[in-house]
């Protein structure tokens, strides 16, 4: 009598839709062995995919095998594609289990080895599954490229995004909470340059970012979180982006203005770190002024307490009090809160400014869809060189590819002029209600509150000498609110508003902006402080970095 080992396999897919489940199979085997009565020596469960012999209890067969070698005459399995669905690697395991003795026999597609005609039928057998497998991987990847085309995410959904069904059946990804606005705000930090990345991912750390510093870049670097699905590139097909289906966490302006920082950063670029000791919030942002080297800061045990110290490093002996210094520092920022009874007056000289510099965006719009001409015109002119055989056709991938990049980020900014609606009078009435409380937001503000206040007051560094602070320039809006608020004060200790022979005309180098009762009584003060504002406006929103 004959002795067999019975091998089950089965994969998900299979199990679910054929009904190929280990019980039916187990059944069938045994069924064989008793009509044909053969021993049966041990049954050998498997779950896993029948393209290679790289399978866990297979494995362990053929190690059991090699051990208690003549043990077995068998290994019998329902079909040949329980055995194998790849041709070569099959023919291989053949060889091998004969020189341990043991033939392999599918009880429902029967064959006689030692008759070579069979070995024709055995290659059908193996072949048609391996062929099936292949088909339905070129239809998967059909489907799924197809489905990227028309703009779905297919798979998992990345961090911020959920998995969802509509009322349809089709799968797509929506945006969750609190991740995608932790990835929004992430995104915002670093357009607007002014920390480093690493510190940005620390600080979406403490917001609740879960995940490793790998992930974090990876997100920064996506452009499916503003709302683009990457087709890859497929045979003669090239790769390529498409708008996708789902809700963009960030604007696609935001997104290109992100890869540009991330590109132009270099080595050694300083950017502001987080500071960690909240006694010491202006650490970065002093310049020695002996040496012209940042100032770095510590914390040194006295007897009763730590005491933090500004100091500089490497043979230099300057050192100074952090709690004098931020004193010093309060007081020099209380310089820049703008008087009350002047807010009205510093609403329609900033509303008239922006007015004024807000009139370019036309302009901008236009030179924006001028470029965006220029750049389709030169994708068609490649496009008839290619089709006249005038160019060869990797060249005409490589320009088309540098062509389509830049028309996307073009576009993307074309984008966010046609939506980039601002709310002024909002906006002026929230920034100044700060700049009243300037000093107050400071002072109870936790370290890092603290820092953003100081980079939006002093764009460059400032020089302490012991007893004075010193920048060589400061936020341009809160430097004419000084330049009015004191100019305002010298007035009112000199003149009276009674008198009428007073010049309201403005010298070259300094405010002369008398105090009248109305804002009609200072017109040519006006006009000019609206200049010098429009001046401010010409580079930059000031009014949006400033509140």
């Amino acid at each position: 009598m004959k002795t067999a080992d019975l091998y089950i396999r089965v994969s998900t897919d299979e199990q679910a839709d054929k009904g190929y489940s280990q019980r039916s199979q187990e059944e069938l085997l045994r069924r064989y062995c008793d009509i044909n009565k053969v021993n049966i020596r041990k049954v050998i469960f498997e779950d896993h995919s029948a393209k290679t012999f790289n399978r866990p209890e297979w494995q362990k067969y053929l190690n059991d095998l090699r051990k208690h070698k003549g043990q077995a005459d068998l290994v019998l399995f329902l079909k040949w594609d329980r055995f194998s669905r790849n041709a070569g690697d099959a023919y291989q395991m053949i060889n091998t289990l004969r020189k341990l003795g043991v033939e392999p026999q599918a009880i429902e597609q029967p064959l006689d080895l030692a008759i070579p005609e069979n070995k024709m039928m055995l290659a059908f057998y193996l072949a048609a599954p391996e062929v099936e497998n292949d088909r339905r991987a070129l239809n998967v990847i059909h489907g799924m490229r197809r489905a990227k085309k028309e703009g779905r995410y297919m798979g998992h959904a990345p961090i911020g995004y959920v998995n969802k069904t509509d009322d349809g059946g089709r799968k797509y990804i929506a945006p969750k909470e609190p991740e995608a606005e932790i990835i929004r705000w992430a995104f915002k930090k670093i357009a607007e340059d002014t920390y480093n990345t690493e510190q940005i991912y620390k600080l979406a750390r403490e917001k609740g970012f879960k995940g490793a510093k790998s992930l974090f870049w990876f997100v920064i670097r996506n452009p499916l979180y503003c709302g683009k699905i990457f087709v890859p590139k497929y045979k003669e097909e090239e790769s390529r982006f498409v708008k996708g289906q789902h809700e963009p966490i960030i604007s696609e302006e935001l997104y290109y203005k992100v890869q540009d920082i991330l590109d132009g950063r270099k080595r050694g670029q300083y950017r502001l770190k987080v500071a960690s000791n909240a006694t010491m919030p202006l650490r970065g942002f002093l310049i020695c002024p002996k040496c012209g080297k940042l100032l770095t800061g510590s914390s040194s045990k006295g007897h009763t307490k730590y005491y933090s110290y500004y100091h500089c490093f490497d043979g230099c002996t300057c050192r100074f009090r952090a709690d004098q210094v931020n004193e010093r520092f309060v007081y020099e920022l209380k310089k820049y809160i703008p008087k009350e009874e002047m807010i009205d007056l510093y609403k329609v000289v900033l509303t008239e400014a922006w007015n004024d510099q807000t009139n370019h965006l036309q302009n901008d719009r236009k030179q924006l869809l001028a470029q965006i001409r220029e750049l389709e015109d030169k994708l068609s002119y490649i496009r008839d060189l290619l089709s006249s055989r005038k160019l060869d056709p990797e060249d005409f991938r490589e320009m088309k590819a540098e062509y389509t990049g830049k028309l996307e980020k073009l576009e993307a900014k074309l984008s966010a002029c046609d939506d980039n609606h601002v709310n002024i009078d909002q906006l002026l009435d929230r920034g100044l209600k700060n700049l009243l409380r300037l000093d107050y937001i400071y002072e109870t503000g936790d370290v890092q509150k603290k820092r953003e206040v100081i980079s939006s007051m002093y764009p460059e560094k400032m020089t302490f000498d012991g007893f004075i602070l010193r920048t060589n320039r400061v936020n341009e809006a809160v430097r004419f609110i000084y330049m009015i608020n004191s100019e305002l004060g010298e007035n009112k200790n000199r003149t009276t508003g009674k008198k009428s022979n007073l010049s309201c005309e403005v010298g070259v180098r300094r405010f002369e902006l008398p105090i009248p009762p109305t804002l009609s009584g200072c017109a040519t003060g006006y006009h000019l402080i609206n200049k010098e504002f429009s001046k401010c406006l010409s580079n930059e929103n000031f009014v949006l970095s400033l509140f």
